[in-house]
């Protein structure tokens, strides 16, 4: 029983500091009433039941709509182990400074507990967490994400294992918002931000941040990856793991719909997860992976029945959709990209009335978001709730390149794999704060996310892939964003990127050809199906044509970054670059 006192302790504690009125735990039930609240409260707008049941709106402060990079830090004893890649302050100085913050910051209110399981319950890849909020928007959104039970109640109550997630909207001062972690305590205090990415805990901040120190002590990896399963038309089901930075097509792929002339010949995808994934080795030696989540955090815009139809049917039903347009001549909501006819009785994003056919301003944020339950997909694959995961054939890493990547391309060996996505570039979108549009080196599409120096995770990565051996997932990047002269995308991208995948998991069976380029293995033209496709052959020769004066100057910025890491930067890479340099001047 000592452990059921580190729990409570714990809380009595939060309680001391916070001061809330009053205490709930939540264990998934009685959610109607605390939905209820939200509606007399304005934290919530019921939506049409009829059409859109079990569907409500929210809107977040006008200045709380992205998460907060320049706001989240990685508190570790010694500078040098949070690394340049994050913000750092002390443990004890930064505890000190938000013990003061969280103090009496929930009077008046009332202080939910909320004990979560990411992963599958007894799964030996799930980990345990208790988050403390005061935001019933948090508890609604923690319940479709995580796993919330009264069986797991009982479990964290039984162990002294959990990630301890103390989270307080206070007065949402952008001055005086932190989201901060502390790897070596298994904790996270986040305080004034009610945003999704900032305050779901167990979300980015105990998925990845926390979760990627552990998986560095434990020997796994915790990753910004999609899971897909590509069945063929043979019935046999590969896995593919892929890292986009947010908001550069993971929820697309997720939920691919094949096109057409796969769909005949017997294709189908099936997603077990769209964001993140957790990989160990399994007794077979090869990698296994499940997702950590239960539910979808996704990005609207763009979002409709042709870019992504599954993702569509998702969020019909028991969805929370942030930032959106609300529709007042049906209650429901919309978004740009939804349809070519917005509505013109509508209130946008920040609360004001708007008119979609005269308004000069966008009417949803071009970060809003939809969380919703996996169990709604379509496409949800059998083995999401399989303890031991599934075993991954083949790592894909993309950005947002509009120049400079080839549609597809891949690594010649596990060691240059870990090269290629620990310089991936992508170009910044609307998921972080700042300028949208800037290129910056994004490894493994895990900076914004990597809990300790990312030189580290780097041998980290090498190390997994030496234990891995000759059962290693091979390595591949690809670019859906490449763009003409005319700044027109050249690939069309969604359902079509099947094709690329074919070809990926061809190269994986050891049944397509490669060619061999200064940056890696490539395919022919010809051996990408453009089987019932209207891509000229031209337009394919220009998405995977590599222009060294272009990779020349990639390869200064590589130099660059790497330097960052000084002492911590594994020899391995150094050597890597300087091969891929001796190879452009060839």
């Amino acid at each position: 029983m000592e452990e059921n006192f580190k729990l409570k302790n714990w809380v009595s504690w939060a309680v001391e500091l916070c001061k809330p009125d009053n205490v709930v735990w939540i264990d998934g039930e009685g959610l109607d009433a605390l939905r209820e609240e939200a509606i007399e409260k304005g934290e919530l707008i019921r939506l049409n039941q009829e059409i859109l049941p079990g569907c409500y709106l929210h809107r977040s402060a006008i200045n709380d709509v992205a998460r907060s990079e320049d706001k989240t830090f990685i508190c570790t004893t010694a500078k040098e182990d949070a690394g340049p890649n994050n913000n750092w302050q002390a443990p004890e100085e930064m505890y000190a400074r938000l013990t003061a913050l969280f103090d009496g910051s929930m009077k008046g209110r009332t202080m939910y507990v909320i004990p979560f399981c990411m992963g599958p319950v007894g799964s030996p890849f799930s980990k345990l967490g208790v988050e403390i909020t005061d935001s019933i928007y948090v508890v609604l959104n923690m319940n479709i994400m995580t796993r919330i039970s009264k069986d797991v109640t009982k479990l964290v109550k039984n162990t002294g294992d959990f990630v301890k997630c103390l989270h307080s909207t206070a007065t949402l001062s952008l001055d005086d918002r932190f989201i901060a972690h502390f790897p070596e305590d298994n904790a996270i205090w986040s305080i004034n931000s009610g945003y999704g990415g900032n305050a779901l805990l167990g979300k980015k901040c105990f998925a990845l941040r926390i979760a990627s120190y552990q998986a560095k002590n434990e020997g796994w990896l915790a990753e910004h990856m999609l899971i897909i399963g590509i069945e063929n038309p043979q019935g046999e089901v590969h896995y593919v793991c892929a890292a986009f930075p947010s908001a550069c097509g993971k929820t697309n792929l997720a939920m691919l719909i094949p096109p057409e002339v796969y769909q005949e010949k017997g294709y189908k995808v099936w997603c077990v997860g769209d964001d993140i994934a957790w990989l160990r080795i399994g007794e077979d030696g090869r990698l296994w992976a499940i997702n950590p989540e239960n539910g979808y955090f996704g990005v609207v815009p763009g979002t409709n029945s042709v870019t992504n139809p599954n993702a569509l049917a998702t969020i019909s039903n028991d969805t929370i959709f942030t930032n959106v347009v609300h529709n007042q001549d049906d209650n429901t909501v919309w978004w740009e990209g939804l349809s070519k006819t917005p509505p013109t009785q509508g209130i946008n994003w920040k609360g004001e009335q708007w008119n979609g056919t005269t308004s000069q301003e966008k009417g949803a944020h071009p970060n809003s978001r939809f969380t919703t339950p996996a169990k709604n997909l379509p496409i949800l694959s059998p083995e999401v709730e399989n303890p031991n995961g599934v075993p991954i054939s083949a790592l894909v890493f993309g950005g947002r390149r509009a120049k400079t990547a080839p549609l597809v391309y891949q690594a010649r060996d596990f060691n240059h794999g870990v090269f290629i996505a620990s310089t991936m570039a992508s170009e910044t979108t609307a998921a972080q704060t700042g300028a949208v549009g800037v290129t910056r080196i994004d490894s493994m599409a895990m900076k914004p996310f990597c809990g300790y120096n990312m030189g580290d995770y780097f041998a980290h990565w090498l190390d997994m892939g030496e234990k891995l051996g000759d059962n290693a997932p091979k390595i591949f990047n690809v670019n859906w964003f490449r763009t003409g002269d005319n700044g027109k995308f050249l690939w069309p991208g969604y359902g079509e990127n099947l094709r690329i995948l074919e070809w990926v998991l061809a190269r994986c069976e050891g049944e397509a050809l490669a060619i061999d380029t200064p940056i890696g293995l490539m395919p022919n033209p010809d051996d990408i199906s453009t089987e019932g496709l209207d891509l000229p052959k031209e337009k394919l020769e220009e998405l995977l044509h590599v222009d060294k004066n272009l990779w020349v100057d990639e390869t200064a910025a590589m130099r660059e970054y790497y330097k960052s890491y000084g002492d911590r930067l594994p020899k391995v890479l150094w050597d890597e670059l300087s091969g891929l340099e001796n190879r452009l001047h060839l």
